[in-house]
């Protein structure tokens, strides 16, 4: 047991009562005294050091207590944050994949657009192909149109001319011989007379034919013009 002296007592005691500061731990419990005031500040300072230690044990208690729950808030955090993380790369995931696709979508676009050309380009030569056929056909139809005509009329005048020189040859023996040529001169008139009537209907209808198959073959490139 320890034994103070009565001064270092009296120092305590004053210390307490001016700034009201006591012994604490365990060495209360060693301390003993015969002075009933010094023992009363034992008693007083042993309540103290209790309270005291109660006070910190329920301190370290709300220490652990908050300590736990940081803890239990830390692995929180860290839960939310590897699912933040995930999302995270869920979403950049998601990001290239929808690049990706746009990407493919502007090729596939792009591709689209040159084949829109393309077609275009071959709607194109397609109608001026047609065109230039239909031109090359109508020039086709229109020189054997006019070959035919050409023929028909070679045909005519060489009919005519001879039928013409046949007569005039006939009447003019008629003449030479001295037979009657009343007869043949009026057969001739009127056999001339046929002949020019016949040649200029025979033109007449040739020029028709070709005014109207000149204006069929203009109404056919207004058509498909």
């Amino acid at each position: 047991m320890i034994r103070l002296c009565a001064a270092d007592e009296q120092h305590l005691m004053d210390v307490a009562s001016q700034r009201n500061v006591y012994l604490e731990g365990n060495i209360l419990k060693l301390i003993e005294s015969d002075n009933e005031d010094f023992q009363a500040y034992l008693k007083k300072a042993k309540e103290l050091d209790q309270t005291n230690r109660k006070k910190r044990l329920d301190i370290t208690k709300q220490f652990q207590a908050q300590n736990k729950a940081l803890e239990k808030k830390a692995e929180e955090n860290a839960l939310l944050n590897g699912e933040l993380q995930e999302a995270l790369n869920a979403s950049k995931e998601s990001a290239n994949k929808v690049m990706e696709q746009n990407k493919k979508l502007q090729e596939s676009h792009s591709k689209n657009e040159n084949l829109m050309e393309d077609l275009q380009e071959a709607l194109e030569k397609a109608e001026n192909a047609k065109k230039t056929a239909l031109n090359d056909l109508n020039v086709l139809q229109q020189k054997t149109q006019f070959e035919l005509i050409g023929n028909i009329v070679n045909v005519a005048l060489w009919i005519i001319v001879g039928v013409g020189v046949s007569t005039t040859i006939m009447y003019g023996l008629s003449i030479w011989t001295g037979h009657e040529t009343t007869l043949l001169g009026n057969t001739w008139s009127n056999m001339f007379g046929i002949l020019l009537t016949n040649s200029f209907s025979i033109i007449g209808t040739i020029m028709g034919v070709k005014y109207a198959t000149n204006d069929n073959g203009h109404k056919e490139k207004k058509d498909t013009q």
